[in-house]
């Protein structure tokens, strides 16, 4: 059975909700790739996770979901296989804005736990079995987060960091646990602060960052997502210099990768809206064809090409874009669903461009 899973309606602006939900996507590639930095002793096992992670940063889904079903077949004693198959349906899910199978990530990430569990009570102080239960945490966590249960996904997040943490006692040099632990600091205390005047609230944001810095520059094959993460914490805090200094730095890595191109994009509307556009239309491009069937991706980055064609005086474009997007029909439930709100400033854009 499929869920339909709708963003969180809590006030905040786009730009903020954009950036939670790009920097959780963050937190999809940071769990399933965090152990590449230690590498796993077994060099088979390692190879699998290179070349499954690889697969998903660059689109490749088949690609990588071959290779995770190889690793979940071939050492069914360890729970990566488990988890990177949750990862990789959730991620591909994601990227195409389709709904999410909520059954078979639910049954894997289940099962991937109760193994952790099982292993930990063998060996508690064990750095791998902690990073095992670490990693399925904080992919629960995630995926009750976009269920919108955000207690049980404050809970999870937080038995995932100290398990993280817990990494660092065995191996203080495990810096790829920094980005865990920065980029949860970080949104915990920025997404919490309308509690501030709170004797108990703590703002952890210059914490978060600094062990963000510290991994980007010292985790050995992460430091890429370290990188991520600060694109859209700098988005945030509206440095977008800083943000479009990592964004081409990660670009060099992965050229093609949209996630990287999501997080570029937007830094560049507060600094070179052409240049923006230029790359919204890239990612509108780089879909395959059949994978935008309910229009939702497409709606989504049209309309931002819209307002920043605007922002520059290009009004005949944007009200094209306008006019193509209120012209698509048929759109089914989900994409109707997700697309409510941000119809509603299509028209409303059109409007102003009309006067």
């Amino acid at each position: 059975m499929k869920k339909v899973i709708s963003f969180p309606g809590w006030a905040m602006q786009e730009i903020e909700l954009l950036a939670l939900f790009k920097n959780l996507l963050f937190l999809v590639f940071f769990f399933s790739g965090i152990i590449l930095g230690q590498h796993y002793p077994d060099k088979s096992v390692d190879s699998l996770i290179t070349g499954g992670i690889n697969n998903i940063i660059r689109q490749n889904y088949s690609a990588a979901e071959k290779t995770f079903t190889e690793l979940n077949n071939s050492y069914p004693e360890l729970p990566f296989g488990k988890i990177y198959l949750a990862a990789l349906r959730i991620a591909e899910s994601y990227d195409y804005a389709e709904e999410f199978d909520t059954d078979y990530i639910e049954e894997n990430l289940n099962a991937a736990k109760q193994q952790s569990e099982e292993l930990l009570d063998n060996d508690p102080d064990s750095i791998w079995y902690n990073y095992f239960y670490a990693l399925t945490e904080g992919y629960i966590s995630y995926f009750e987060a976009l269920n919108e249960d955000w207690i049980s996904a404050l809970t999870n997040g937080m038995n995932s960091i100290k398990s993280f943490e817990n990494c660092l006692t065995g191996n203080d040099n495990f810096y790829e646990a920094y980005i865990a632990i920065g980029t949860f600091e970080y949104w915990k205390s920025r997404k919490t602060e309308f509690l501030n005047w709170l004797p108990f609230y703590e703002d952890d944001r210059s914490i978060g960052i600094d062990k963000l810095k510290t991994a980007a520059k010292l985790a050995s094959y992460n430091s890429y997502l370290a990188i991520n993460s600060l694109i859209w914490i700098y988005i945030d805090e509206k440095d977008f210099t800083s943000a479009i200094e990592l964004g081409e730095t990660a670009l060099k890595e992965f050229p093609d990768s949209r996630y990287f191109k999501w997080g570029l994009a937007r830094a560049y509307e507060g600094i070179n809206p052409m240049r923006s556009i230029e790359l919204y239309e890239e990612i509108l491009n780089s879909y395959p064809p059949g994978r935008t069937y309910n229009h939702i991706n497409e709606i989504v980055l049209k309309h931002l090409i819209a307002q920043q064609s605007a922002k520059i005086g290009i009004t005949v474009k944007a009200l094209q874009l306008c006019n193509d997007i209120l012209n698509i029909d048929k759109l089914d439930d989900y994409a109707k669903n997700k697309l409510e709100n941000r119809l509603k400033r299509v028209r409303k854009l059109k409007d102003s461009l009309e006067k």
